[in-house]
Parts: C-alpha cells; sequence; structure tokens
C-alpha cells in the first residue's frame, strides 16, 4: 500500500529519527565498554579538564546494550533514562511511521500528540543535564 502523499513527509521524518536512533544504538553495540577506545571524546573535558554531565553516556550506553546496568550506571548515573528515552522513541518512531502509512484517521492530530508526548519524554530524560546547566547559570 503505497502512503498518501500527504503523509510522506511526516513518513520520512520519523524514518530518518528512526535511522539516527538505530545508528545510536549499533555505535553502542560496535564499541566494547572493556575497550574504551570511543572516536568521539568530550570536548569539554578536553577543554577544561572537569567531566561534564553527560560524560560517560557513551560507555554506558555500550553497556546498557549488553545488559549490564549497574556498571552503566557507574559511568553516568543518568546513562539509564536517557537509553530508555531513546528506546522509547525508536519504538514510537516505527509505529508512528506505519500510521502514517496507514493514514488511519487524522494525521495532524497523530502528529501534534506525538510533538507533545516525545517533548515530555525529552524534558524528562534530560531534566537533570538541564537543571545542573540552569544551576550552572546562576
Amino acid at each position: 500500500m503505497k502512503p498518501n502523499p500527504d503523509t510522506k513527509p511526516y513518513l520520512i521524518l520519523n524514518l530518518i529519527l528512526a535511522g539516527v536512533i538505530l545508528l545510536i544504538m549499533g555505535y553502542s553495540l560496535f564499541y566494547s565498554p572493556d575497550e574504551n577506545e570511543y572516536p568521539v571524546p568530550c570536548i569539554h573535558e578536553k577543554l577544561t579538564g572537569e567531566p561534564c554531565p553527560s560524560c560517560g553516556l557513551s560507555h554506558a550506553f555500550s553497556l546498557i546494550v549488553r545488559g549490564r546496568v549497574d556498571e552503566a550506571l557507574a559511568w553516568n548515573s543518568q546513562s539509564l533514562r536517557v537509553f530508555i528515552f531513546f528506546a522509547l522513541q525508536l519504538v514510537m518512531r516505527l509505529g508512528l511511521a506505519l500510521t502514517a502509512i496507514k493514514a488511519v484517521g487524522n494525521l495532524r492530530r497523530v502528529a501534534v500528540t506525538d510533538a507533545a508526548v516525545s517533548g515530555v519524554m525529552a524534558l524528562t530524560a534530560f531534566y537533570p543535564f538541564l537543571r545542573i546547566l540552569w544551576i550552572s547559570l546562576f
């Protein structure tokens, strides 16, 4: 079944976001937490010598995808909540892509609900990082 032309942008957006999340998960699977050879260094730590609130997330994600959650939390205490955010977003993106293909109901209402739910999820997942930023600004 071909998607309705009006739903094509929403379908493409959901597939792109799902692809990005799959790349993040693939990155986590590809790099071993035991070897600790991640290609993307923390710029903040390189410049200041101080770890930032998100330091250790790559390592923690690699541990989480291998089922080593306790170790992941030791690397970054917020890693599990951020990982769950991405995992739920992946499921949502794939489900919403199917919704766009089937064009069930009012897609505009689906898109608005998607934006609201995703926004709340993002604020919930990333609140500790934002809180630390806000505290450091004042």
